[in-house]
C-alpha cells in the first residue's frame, strides 16, 4: 500500500488496539495532534533511544504519542515497563496499520523507523520518512508548534 500523504484522512484500520487490548480509535484524538511512529523492534538500542526520547520529554511533545511495531502485547508490555514509557504501543501483528502507512517494505520482517503527525482534523500533517532515533521528539514538537508545518522532513 502507498504511503499516505500530507492532508489526506490518517488511515485507521478497524481493531486495533494497544498492549494492555484496549481499543484505540483515532476519532477519540479530535482536537489534539497525535503522533504515530513506527520502529522496527521493543527493547533494541535505537528504538530505545527514540522511545526514551519520547518518555524523557513527553509532556513537551504536544501530541498523543502512540508507538507501533509488529512486536505482540507481551513485548510491549515489557518493554513499556522496563523503560517507564507513559505512552501506549500499538499491537500491529496482522501488518494492518504497517500496511496502511506504507511503511513495511517488501519482504522486510519489520517497519522503517518513520512517523506521521496527524492534525487535529484527523488529516496527514507531517511525515518523516526516514527518523533519527535520536532527538526525534524535538522534530516532532517544532511540527506541532509550528501547527503541524504540513510536509515531509528527512532524517
Amino acid at each position: 500500500m502507498p504511503t499516505p500523504t500530507v492532508g489526506q484522512p490518517a488511515p485507521w484500520p478497524p481493531g486495533i488496539s494497544d498492549q494492555n487490548g484496549t481499543r484505540i480509535e483515532l476519532s477519540r484524538h479530535r482536537g489534539q495532534y497525535v503522533l504515530l511512529y513506527f520502529y522496527p523492534k521493543d527493547d533494541t538500542p535505537g528504538c530505545t533511544i527514540e522511545a526514551c526520547g519520547f518518555r524523557d520529554h513527553h509532556a513537551e511533545v504536544g501530541a498523543v504519542v502512540y508507538g507501533v511495531s509488529l512486536d505482540d502485547a507481551a513485548s510491549h508490555q515489557a518493554f513499556i515497563a522496563k523503560y517507564q514509557l507513559p505512552f501506549s504501543l500499538l499491537i500491529d501483528a496482522q501488518r494492518q496499520l504497517a500496511a496502511a502507512y506504507g511503511v513495511l517494505p517488501e519482504g522486510s520482517a519489520y517497519p522503517t523507523r518513520s512517523s506521521f503527525l496527524i492534525a487535529p482534523d484527523g488529516r496527514i500533517a507531517r511525515i518523516w520518512p526516514k527518523v533519527k532515533a535520536d532527538g526525534h521528539w524535538q522534530e516532532v514538537r517544532q511540527a506541532v508548534l509550528e501547527g503541524g508545518a504540513s510536509g515531509r522532513a528527512g532524517g
